[in-house]
């Protein structure tokens, strides 16, 4: 057994994510054990099937496939576990437009951590909603969309500020740079370090954060488009012409 499944067998009150009465005794070893041989193989850059990481753990597959179903069920557990600390993660700011700059400071940067788990699962998303369209899924799909969550959590207070429409506008800009996407396009097409990708996300969010301030206009300086106050339009018009 490497160091790295030794290490992650041995701990278990890092976020595991355990199926029901799994949480202490043989079971508990045994989900730790398989969870901990799926993440070792997915350092290697590649999803394993669940035969595969039953192999690597020395268990029968009835018994790998008892815990985990499906890629898909495997892929989740990895995720929460790799993501166990980001998800925990709760700004500590009143102000919405802090509290998303917290999110991004705090937990962008330790995607690069767990990399490959999270290019795994985009990986089998994009597989999976491909056969999904053709008909030819044969598996339970693997869904993504913890983000969203965590943006909403993150941003709640601004839902009054900025409206409902820039708000959700908002949040939908974020969640395409907070992910491993942006890894995907900054490491993959660009060749970008690790810090050029966080300082580029950065830049990103403060750009939008402003954009979504500027659309705040106090309905009282509002006017319908084309059309001047009534003042300007007074002015406009000049002196009356005399009565009679």
């Amino acid at each position: 057994m490497s160091p790295f499944v030794k290490s992650l067998v041995a701990a278990p009150g890092l976020g595991w994510v355990q199926p029901p009465g799994a949480e202490r005794g043989p079971r508990a070893r045994t989900y730790r054990l398989l969870l901990a041989q799926a993440m070792a193989l997915v350092q290697r850059g590649r999803i394993p099937s669940v035969p595969e990481v039953a192999a690597k753990a020395r268990v029968s597959r009835a018994t790998a496939y008892r815990y985990f179903p499906s890629r898909s069920a495997l892929v989740t557990a990895i995720v929460g576990e790799a993501l166990a600390p980001v998800r925990r993660f709760e700004p500590r700011s009143r102000d919405g437009l802090q509290r998303v700059r917290e999110l991004f400071d705090k937990t962008f940067p330790l995607f690069k951590e767990f990399e490959p788990h999270m290019r795994a699962a985009l990986q089998l998303s994009l597989e999976h909603e491909s056969l999904e369209r053709m008909g030819l899924l044969e598996e339970e799909p693997y869904r993504r969309g913890h983000r969203r969550y965590m943006l909403h959590r993150a941003a709640a207070p601004l839902r009054a500020t900025l409206g409902e429409q820039t708000y959700e506008r908002l949040i939908k800009a974020l969640s395409l740079i907070y992910g491993i996407e942006s890894y995907v396009v900054l490491r993959d097409i660009w060749g970008s370090s690790y810090r050029e990708v966080e300082a580029v996300a950065r830049w990103m969010v403060d750009a939008l954060i402003e954009s979504a301030r500027r659309q705040v206009v106090p309905a009282r300086a509002r006017s319908p488009a084309g059309r001047a106050s009534p003042p300007a339009q007074r002015r406009r018009r000049g002196p009356s012409p005399p009565a009679g």
